[in-house]
């Protein structure tokens, strides 16, 4: 500690962890610092660059609010959210995907059938599917959180004067063969946020912020693994190039036009509408978690 230098200054700072209780804490810790270290070292940062980098994070810090996560947006854009997803995500169930920074809010309470669309000025689309085990036996009760943008491409918190709270947003529970439905509109593709450090960010990188169109879904089940993923419309822009790397083959569903009169009003819509199928697979728990 008597003689820091650039050879030295590492492995002080990660002997300064050794009687931290947590070991995980203390190997994330230790691990996360060597390589920032390393990464100093190698591009030889010099100080005018290291405060720049300070107050591009002050700035993501400063733009997070009760219903804007900067930081999540970056660790989007950084490809970070969705290696821990696929790090984590189980090789039998549902492909896991990005959280994304909208899930900022509750989702109501819905029966099943009901619309997530409160507006009513898009296309009517229904999306069915069913929850099971990786076992292939249907989970009753299933959670299924679904969040998306309107057929705009805004999600309500970024139009509380038009979108009344909740519009695209749902909670609902699987019935007793593990299926589930809502009512919705098909989501356009849209921009992820640039008024912040994040677009700025892109700018800088010449990279386009587009996402293609998804509803986002969260399912989970007691004795299962929650997962986080999407549903991408099949035909959307952006599907080869999403700003925030999440697309995966087995995420992509087609919402395909139908004029199935006894399937409309089965559900409540009038001809034409749309239909998309998503089926869901939930891994075991692990008990070692």
């Amino acid at each position: 500690m008597t003689d820091i230098n650039a050879g030295t200054a590492t492995r002080a700072v990660v002997d300064s962890f050794a009687d931290t209780p947590d070991p995980r804490l203390k190997e994330i810790l230790g691990t996360v610092t060597r390589h920032l270290h390393d990464a100093v070292r190698e591009l030889a940062l010099t100080q005018e660059e290291w405060e720049r980098a300070i107050g591009f994070l002050t700035a993501v810090g400063q733009k997070c609010d009760d219903t804007r996560q900067e930081f999540v947006l970056l660790s989007d854009v950084l490809g970070v959210s969705m290696l821990v997803e696929t790090i984590n995500g189980g090789a039998e169930c549902t492909e896991s995907t990005v959280l994304g920074p909208f899930h900022m809010t509750e989702s109501p309470a819905r029966e099943l059938g009901d619309s997530i669309d409160l507006v009513g000025t898009g296309t009517p689309c229904v999306v069915t599917g069913t929850v099971r085990g990786t076992d292939g036996a249907p989970l009753p009760g299933a959670a299924v959180d679904v969040w998306q943008c309107d057929e705009n491409g805004f999600y309500d918190v970024q139009q509380p004067d038009i979108q009344p709270a909740g519009n695209g947003r749902g909670l609902f529970r699987a019935d007793d063969a593990g299926r589930f439905s809502f009512r919705t509109v098909v989501p356009s593709h849209y921009p992820i946020p640039t008024d912040g450090p994040v677009g700025a960010l892109l700018t800088a990188t010449r990279r386009h912020p587009f996402r293609p169109a998804h509803v986002h879904v969260l399912a989970s089940a007691p004795g299962h693994e929650e997962v986080v993923t999407h549903m991408f419309v099949a035909d959307s822009p952006y599907l080869d190039s999403d700003a925030v790397f999440a697309v995966k083959e087995s995420l992509v569903a087609d919402f395909a036009p139908s004029t199935d009169a006894a399937l409309a009003a089965r559900h409540g819509v009038e001809v034409p509408f749309h239909h998309a199928h998503f089926d869901i697979r939930l891994s075991p728990e692990n008990p070692t978690k």
